[in-house]
C-alpha cells in the first residue's frame, strides 16, 4: 500500500484527507474505503502473482491499483457511469491497466470466468449465486454481507462445485451494492 499514493484518488481540495483512516466521498454517492479496509480485504484474498481477480465495484480505482501491485490480473466492474469513466481514464495515466467493465456486479463476468479470487467492495445484502459460480474450485471470495446498518466481512473458499467454507471477519461498513447498470 505504500507504493500507491492514496492522494492520486482525491480531488485537489481534499488531498489532506488522503492519508486519514476514513472513508471519503468520491462522487456518485460512493466512497473510497478506509485504508485499513483495503488492507484487510487484500490480505484476506491472499493474492498470488498472476491470480485472475474479479473486482466488483471499481469506484475510484484505489483497491484496483493495490490488487495490480500485488501481481493480480484484474477484471473490474463499476455500475456508476461517472466513476467508470473517470477511473478508466485515471488508472492508465498512472500506469495501471486492469480490464474495465461497465455493468451490474451481481452478474459478474461469466464470459471471463473462472476467477481465482473475487473481491466485492460494496455491501451486498446476500452473496450472489452468479459470483459463486464464477469462482474456481479452491478460489477465494471476500464480500461484505449485510444491510444499510453495516455488514460482516465474509471470506468464502470454494471447496467443490457445490461446497463453500465460510469465515466471518467481523463488522465493516460499505456503501450498498446496487443492481442494474444505469
Amino acid at each position: 500500500m505504500m507504493e500507491m499514493p492514496r492522494h492520486f484518488f482525491f480531488d485537489g481540495a481534499f488531498v489532506e484527507k488522503a492519508y486519514a483512516n476514513v472513508a471519503f466521498p468520491i462522487g456518485a454517492g460512493q466512497t473510497i474505503s478506509h485504508p485499513m479496509t483495503v488492507a484487510v480485504q487484500s490480505s484476506l484474498l491472499d493474492i498470488q502473482p498472476r491470480d485472475k481477480v474479479l473486482e466488483i465495484g471499481t469506484g475510484c480505482g484505489y483497491q484496483t491499483a493495490i490488487l495490480l501491485i500485488l501481481g493480480a490480473k484484474v477484471y473490474t466492474i463499476e455500475r456508476q457511469k461517472e466513476l467508470y469513466s473517470k477511473t478508466k481514464s485515471l488508472l492508465p495515466k498512472i500506469g495501471y491497466r486492469p480490464r474495465f467493465f461497465y455493468g451490474d456486479g451481481y452478474k459478474g463476468l461469466p464470459a471471463f470466468a473462472e476467477f481465482d479470487k473475487i473481491i466485492v467492495t460494496c455491501g451486498a445484502p446476500f452473496i450472489p449465486e452468479d459470483l459463486k459460480g464464477q469462482l474456481k474450485v479452491g478460489g477465494i471470495m471476500v464480500i461484505p454481507v449485510g444491510g444499510d446498518d453495516g455488514q460482516r466481512m465474509i471470506r468464502l473458499i470454494k471447496r467443490s462445485e457445490t461446497e463453500f467454507e465460510e469465515e466471518d471477519f467481523g463488522d465493516f461498513r460499505f456503501v450498498p451494492m446496487l443492481q442494474d447498470k444505469e
